[in-house]
């Protein structure tokens, strides 16, 4: 007996439709018995996760990046000194070209803008010279207190009609992705053994 597919109903004005839940569901499952979201035939962009990553990402640094305009800070400056100020405030140049995803000569670049405003210090260490650890200078530390209050504006304003519930399920949802992204990842690095 062939399937009936049910209309969903139509999206609020500014809501977007969702993928299409029933075609997700006949989509089949891969070797290992995960369900296949995502089907070459029936992709659509307006579905895909890193469009709709990368549409959220520009939305929230263009926000945060006229805000942060008015404190002459740069949406890549930011994002050192929250490393610094919420990681560890002493980091190599390697730890944070890690953490940033940049290459050394861009950060590098970061770096000498960020030390000529007198936000971090660079120093070699004495152990061995190859190695330099960035860190937060005090006038550092007083620009990186106004961004936690500003990027909770932005990301608020993100997530306006949200449920707490809702809220926290998305984080939910988004660290799993990221714990399977990082399973990947090591096992790609991992050598075959026979």
């Amino acid at each position: 007996m062939p399937k009936i597919k049910t209309p969903s109903a139509a999206p609020e004005p500014g809501q977007h439709p969702g993928p299409d839940v029933g075609a997700s569901a006949e989509a089949g499952l891969d070797p290992a018995g995960h369900p296949r979201f995502y089907q070459s035939a029936s992709y659509r962009r307006e579905d895909s996760l890193g469009w709709l990553l990368r549409k959220l990402k520009q939305s929230i640094v263009h926000q945060a990046g006229r805000q942060l305009g008015d404190h002459g800070l740069t949406h890549a400056q930011w994002g050192v000194l929250m490393v610094l100020r919420f990681g560890s405030n002493h980091c190599t140049t390697t730890a944070l070209c890690r953490e940033l995803d940049a290459d050394a000569g861009a950060l590098s670049r970061l770096l000498d803008r960020l030390e000529a405003k007198g936000l971090v210090l660079r120093e070699r260490l004495a152990e061995d010279r190859r190695v330099v650890q960035v860190s937060l200078t005090d006038a550092g530390f007083a620009a990186s207190d106004q961004l936690p209050a500003l990027l909770s504006d932005v990301f608020n304003a993100h997530l306006k009609g949200f449920s707490h519930a809702e809220w926290q399920l998305l984080l939910s949802m988004l660290r799993r992705m990221i714990d399977n992204g990082e399973a990947l990842r090591r096992a790609q690095s991992t050598p075959d053994i026979d």
